[in-house]
């Protein structure tokens, strides 16, 4: 078990050696689309890229239309592996729209023999993530 302060210290670690060894700038929160974003996550469990829908409900809607008309683009071009969740529960019970796209392998941020398959499946699956918005950003805002 780790203390609260080592957590933070291995988090931190992992953030830092990953921005170094692929160093871009991520579109992440700049999407220029009020409420839609995308997100790394890795916890002690799971390692994944997301996109969410945090705006208001009619926005969220809206979006999340969009965005299930581009579904076979989505998984037949990109990431087949993506999961779309119009309904999702943050921890906050904050309810949001997501698609998920998990590492399906058993990972730690705690197990720095796991942070190099971690870095290279967010270097590569959040690119494609990206790659995909880029080119239908149009129909997404439209």
């Amino acid at each position: 078990m780790f203390s609260k302060e080592e957590s933070r210290l291995l988090r931190e670690s992992f953030w830092t050696s990953f921005g170094k060894s692929f160093p871009r700038k991520w579109i992440l929160y700049d999407t220029k689309l009020k409420g839609f974003s995308f997100k790394f996550h890795f916890d002690n469990k799971t390692a994944c890229v997301v996109l969410d829908l945090e705006d208001d409900l009619e926005n969220r809607i809206n979006y999340w239309e969009k965005l299930v008309a581009l579904k076979s683009i989505l998984l037949d071009e990109y990431l087949p592996e993506a999961i779309y969740h119009e309904e999702y529960i943050l921890d906050n019970k904050k309810e949001i729209s997501r698609i998920l796209v998990p590492l399906n392998k058993k990972v730690s941020i705690h197990n720095k023999n796991s942070w190099r398959d971690v870095m290279e499946f967010f270097n590569i699956h959040m690119a494609l993530f990206e790659d995909f918005f880029l080119e239908y950003k149009d129909v997404i805002e439209g």
